[in-house]
């Protein structure tokens, strides 16, 4: 006789527990919930969790191979500081990789495509929450990108932004970003409406360069 069939959870999909908490200190950081150089104790994630701290200490480990925490001798994690350099760096393989997807995705978009990333675009400018503004600002560009069928990039992508999302979020919020990235978004997807790969990538190319530079001028090095 077979056992009653239960309506129960998957728990092989579960989260670790370590996971969770990477999850929610993955998320902190972005928000600017933690400054740069700020230690994270794990005393204190591991109280506020109520676990012990060995998952504490791998989601830390998790979160500095992301290169959002670093380890120093006798202060143990921190938020990464970047420098100047730094963030030209990951700009410049942003758009080294942005413009090779985008190349590879135009010719596979469909009508579905577009009438999403529009959904989107119309969310975006709507939208009064700065950290709401930068997971639409993704949510475009992987809706742009995900035609290419190329996830192991489009997620090397997203480990790039998901480091420079805090500085993003101060660039939007300190000028006027939030508009202006509106209008540039709405300039590629017409390119890409268009099947225009050579304008589309261009236009690209200016929104991230044009990104870089503002937040240069407000970053207080450069006051």
């Amino acid at each position: 006789m077979k056992p009653p069939r239960l309506n129960v959870p998957d728990l092989g999909n579960i989260p670790s527990t370590s996971e969770i908490i990477t999850r929610h200190l993955r998320d902190a950081i972005i928000a600017g919930q933690f400054g740069e150089d700020e230690p994270i104790r794990q005393d204190d994630v591991a109280s506020q969790f109520n676990v012990s701290k060995i998952p504490v200490r791998e989601a830390l480990k998790r979160l500095e191979a992301e290169g959002l925490v670093m380890f120093q001798r006798n202060r143990g994690a921190m938020v990464t500081r970047m420098s100047e350099s730094e963030l030209a760096q990951m700009f410049e393989v942003r758009m080294l990789l942005e413009d090779k997807v985008l190349r590879l995705a135009i010719p596979n978009m469909t009508d579905a495509t577009f009438e999403r990333a529009e959904r989107i675009c119309q969310e975006f400018i709507g939208e009064n929450d700065v950290g709401r503004w930068a997971e639409l600002n993704w949510e475009l560009h992987a809706c742009l990108y995900e035609p290419a069928q190329r996830p192991f990039l489009i997620n090397l992508i997203r480990s790039v932004n998901d480091k420079l999302e805090r500085y993003l979020r101060m660039q939007m919020s300190l000028s006027a970003g939030k508009e202006r990235a509106d209008h540039e978004h709405r300039e590629i997807l017409q390119a890409c409406r268009e099947g225009d790969v050579e304008r589309a990538v261009g236009l690209l190319d200016k929104h991230i360069a044009g990104v870089c530079k503002t937040l240069f001028e407000h970053l207080p090095s450069a006051k």
